[in-house]
């Protein structure tokens, strides 16, 4: 069994340049960290559930699979910090990823001494994200331990459904949720959720935060896949 020692981070990677994977395999283990790679989108899915990593770099040229389209199906089914990597430089691509999910991008070619950096930086965040007790954004504060919601200063009254979902999106800041991701987390609370309830809980859930779904100031609507938290500032 290969263990990772405490404070280091497992990392998978999927990209079909060899000679970089074994580059970076070496370099991340001069700093504790395990890396595993994979050279196409269907061997990444076979890592991705059996090393169970606290973190994935993603390449956007894969040649099974576009990288973008693997990312939102990661997304799909696994919340885990994802770093998208490109040869392309383009705006566009960058701001697809992160509207995907990714929680960060680097262009090739890199410093791998920057890539460690963004690594250790993403996967912080993340364990911030979920330890907070409280969560802010633009007016609206969600306290987990009262399980007490406020939108600018008054309080706001949510079912045990509604608390859920904006801890779950709130506590997912930035990534696309897909409904049958939403699904699986909240049928803990309710077995009868299904993909059309869920679009009347957020719809419910928008009417108290007084939040227009075509000009969203929290929960964005993702077409065809699911909801989207977004705003400045999350603590």
């Amino acid at each position: 069994m290969n263990l990772v020692k405490p404070g280091a981070h497992r990392v998978l990677m999927i990209d079909d340049d060899i000679d970089l994977n074994a580059l970076l395999t070496e370099y991340l283990q001069g700093f504790g960290h395990k890396l595993v790679t994979a050279p196409n989108a269907a061997k990444g899915w076979l890592e991705l559930r059996r090393e169970q990593p606290d973190l994935i770099i993603l390449d956007i040229m894969l040649p099974d699979i576009d990288g973008l389209t693997l990312c939102r199906e990661i997304r799909s089914e696994f919340d885990l910090p994802i770093i998208m990597l490109t040869a392309r430089g383009e705006v566009a691509d960058r701001v697809l990823g992160l509207e995907l999910g990714a929680d960060d991008y680097m262009s090739k070619p890199f410093e791998p001494r920057e890539l460690v950096a963004r690594i250790e930086s993403v996967i912080r965040r993340s364990l911030n994200r979920s330890s907070s007790e409280t969560l802010i954004c633009e007016g609206l504060s969600l306290e987990r331990g009262t399980r007490r919601v406020m939108l600018n200063g008054a309080d706001i009254d949510l079912t045990t459904m509604e608390f859920e979902l904006l801890r779950i999106l709130m506590e997912s800041h930035g990534r696309v949720m897909s409904r049958n991701r939403l699904i699986e987390l909240l049928r803990g609370i309710d077995a009868d959720v299904y993909d059309r309830s869920i679009d009347m809980l957020v719809s419910r859930l928008r009417d108290k935060l007084a939040d227009d779904a075509q000009t969203p100031r929290y929960i964005k609507t993702i077409r065809l896949t699911g909801y989207q938290f977004i705003g400045t500032t999350i603590q």
